[in-house]
């Protein structure tokens, strides 16, 4: 199997899954945002900017893709002291990058991935989501969030990639591709370094804590686990949201299929844009 994991940095839970999948026997192809991953075929990979997600997959090539998890993202602004949203390209910082550049990889390599698909009739896309989908809206897809929070925000984006897989699975089921969202659990990566960049205090504070966090959250090889079961699994449920490597239950507003087609074809005139 050739896989593609992005987000696969130091102590993260893509590099966890590229692991695993490694070891499993497979090729897997990474990125990161600038750093080479020893061990793996790597390419930098900036999900905010159009040309990096463009080199990233002309990298990757045209050829069969048999699985894309979509694992990069960000969460800023942890302690929710933005008032106004961060804009980049005129979009939400959260959601130009966890949603709009996750929808341009997606698109720029679903052609690798029906290929393989056509052979095997088993190609697979994983977006890595969050419970914390619960706290996006349907509406703020639209509209933004308002008022404003940066969890909202972040939740919104996860909303946002679920019904994405749940769009992909119906529309090329007849192409052997099954799309599914996974919650990998709360797990101690750097993303939350990401979000504290900006309150020193508070990331020297956190440093103290961390014995303290390393007992009550996920190691990312344990949060790898329900990605690399949605990856092997004979038995996957297409559009199926999963956590602890089992069927779970997403919120109301990701159960709501009468968004779908209005978010992609809002997605579709940005990516044509």
């Amino acid at each position: 199997m050739r896989v593609v994991v992005t987000g696969a940095g130091p102590d993260s839970i893509g590099l966890a899954t590229a692991r695993a999948l490694r070891d499993l026997g497979h090729e897997v192809l990474v990125s990161t945002r600038s750093t080479p991953v020893d061990g793996f075929a790597w390419h930098p990979l900036d999900l905010a900017d159009r040309a990096s997600v463009a080199a990233f997959a002309d990298w990757v090539g045209s050829g069969p893709l048999d699985a894309l998890v979509n694992n990069a993202g960000i969460h800023l602004d942890l302690r929710a002291t933005w008032k106004e949203p961060k804009l980049l390209d005129g979009h939400e910082i959260h959601w130009r990058t966890n949603y709009l550049g996750t929808m341009q990889l997606t698109e720029a390599l679903l052609p690798a991935v029906l290929s393989a698909g056509a052979v095997t009739g088993d190609a697979r896309i994983v977006h890595v989501v969050s419970y914390l989908h619960t706290r996006g809206r349907n509406e703020f897809l639209f509209d933004g969030v308002a008022p404003y929070s940066s969890w909202k925000a972040y939740g919104t984006t996860k909303l946002a990639l679920m019904h994405d897989a749940a769009r992909l699975s119906g529309e090329y089921a007849d192409r052997g591709l099954r799309a599914v969202s996974v919650h990998p659990g709360k797990v101690l990566t750097k993303i939350a370094d990401g979000g504290l960049a900006n309150t020193p205090v508070l990331a020297k504070l956190r440093s103290f804590a961390r014995p303290v966090e390393k007992l009550l959250l996920l190691t990312p090889e344990q949060g790898a686990e329900t990605t690399v079961h949605t990856l092997t699994t004979a038995d996957l449920v297409p559009g199926g949201y999963y956590a602890k490597s089992a069927l779970a239950e997403p919120s109301a507003d990701a159960r709501d299929a009468s968004v779908r087609d209005r978010l992609r074809a809002e997605t579709t005139a940005w990516l044509e844009g």
